[in-house]
């Protein structure tokens, strides 16, 4: 973890960028005291892949059977 303060980091913000992208993080000081971290970003949501369970699960026949009316009637209200 690299150590910079205030004015390197405003002079120098693309280059910091490229390091942070290279995992790296970097802590932004001001007269020598730490007061930020610049770290990576990380997207709070899994990129979904289409077919990810392809061949693991099976749906039997009857799925498509056609509901008794008690049934119909619950879902319809």
């Amino acid at each position: 973890m690299s150590t910079v303060n205030v004015h390197e980091a405003k002079t120098h913000l693309s280059r910091l960028l490229v390091r942070v992208e290279a995992g790296e993080e970097i802590v932004i000081a001001r007269s020598g005291k730490p007061v930020a971290r610049l770290s990576g970003y990380r997207s709070s949501r899994p990129v979904r892949r289409f077919g990810a369970l392809r061949g693991r699960l099976t749906v039997d026949d009857s799925f498509f059977d056609p509901l008794p009316e008690s049934e119909l009637a619950a879902w319809e209200g």
